[in-house]
């Protein structure tokens, strides 16, 4: 069986097309659009008309990709950029009535929730107890679990994106004050989930998404070219010194670094940031980098809940009106 999934986030709207037989979601076709739809939100949060235009177009592009490769779906839902904007209803009502294709939205824990099952199933039972952290473009998610499922999910408003935008806009590159404010913040946002994490005590600790794939290669980890299979790891103390080096270099000339691409190399010093003073508040040495992430996750709830979970979880109607209500996902999380 063939399935699709399409992922709209703060840069890029994803479409991913695997084989799901076996139980294993084996990728075939992936296609992305590259909207940064957060750099077109009002101060409220707010996203552009022509944003959403936009939005809706890729959408229909995802949507008629899938079909083209006689992929069921999509199971297409959003993250931080549109599930906080005041309009999130209008937006996911153009997008169905444009497209056919109903988008939810998810809570941040549920993101952290379906993360943290990508990375289990990647990592497999050896991992032991395992901690999990996701920076995306809008927020930082964080999960503990010793089973399948996690025990423990967060989300926190400490995406790499957001972070620059509200923190590092005044200089290229950013003075003295402005990092000791953006430290501050994350320290601040941090202490609790830190705390939980820390007296836990995990036996392993993975991070997912583009922005630690990235820093992980500046930090000396194999290209991505080299496959998913290699092994790559991210210490706490490297990211450190990628902080350092980043912190030091206009985002033109962060650009030419190893892994950093030049539409990531604004935010790459706040996802260095977050990613250092998160791993040492937690007490974690290093961090294995995990090539699945939330996209991976939804999936394996499809392949291992059946299809009826994202039907009855989105509260589809195949029946429905051109232009639904908004949909919020919320998945109650099984026993392990």
């Amino acid at each position: 069986m063939r399935v699709s999934v399409v992922d709209a986030g703060s840069n890029t709207v994803r479409l991913v097309i695997a084989d799901v037989e076996g139980g294993v979601p084996l990728p075939v076709h992936t296609v992305k659009w590259k909207l940064r739809l957060s750099e077109h939100v009002d101060a409220d949060g707010t996203i552009s008309e022509e944003a959403v235009e936009r939005l809706v177009k890729a959408v229909a592009a995802a949507g008629a990709t899938a079909r083209q490769w006689h992929a069921a779906g999509p199971l297409a839902f959003a993250t931080t950029v549109v599930r906080n904007a005041p309009n999130r209803d209008e937006i996911l009502q153009q997008v169905a009535a444009g497209t056919g294709i109903r988008m939810c939205t998810m809570p941040g824990e549920t993101e952290a929730e379906l993360t943290f099952l990508a990375a289990r199933r990647w990592l497999g039972w050896k991992a032991g107890p395992l901690a999990l952290l996701d920076i995306g473009g809008g927020s930082l998610e964080v999960a503990f679990g010793r089973g399948r499922m996690p025990d423990f999910a967060a989300s926190l408003p400490l995406g790499a994106n957001r972070l620059t935008r509200e923190h590092l806009a005044l200089q290229d590159p950013p003075g003295p004050g402005e990092l000791k404010e953006l430290r501050r913040r994350v320290r601040h946002e941090l202490r609790d989930v830190a705390s939980r994490i820390r007296w836990e005590r995990p036996r392993t600790a993975a991070v997912t998404s583009r922005t630690f794939q990235q820093l992980a290669r500046l930090c000396g980890a194999a290209p991505g070219r080299h496959g998913p299979f290699v092994a790559r790891e991210l210490a706490c103390e490297d990211l450190r010194e990628a902080a350092r080096t980043l912190a030091a270099l206009p985002v033109a000339e962060r650009a030419q670094l190893p892994g950093i691409s030049a539409p990531r190399a604004a935010q790459s010093l706040a996802g260095a940031v977050v990613g250092h003073t998160a791993l040492k508040l937690m007490g974690l040495h290093r961090a294995v980098v995990c090539p699945w992430a939330i996209r991976e996750g939804v999936l394996l709830r499809y392949i291992e809940d059946g299809a009826d979970w994202w039907t009855d979880a989105t509260d589809t109607d195949a029946t429905a009106a051109p232009a639904p209500p908004a949909t919020t996902l919320r998945i109650a999380t099984p026993s392990a």
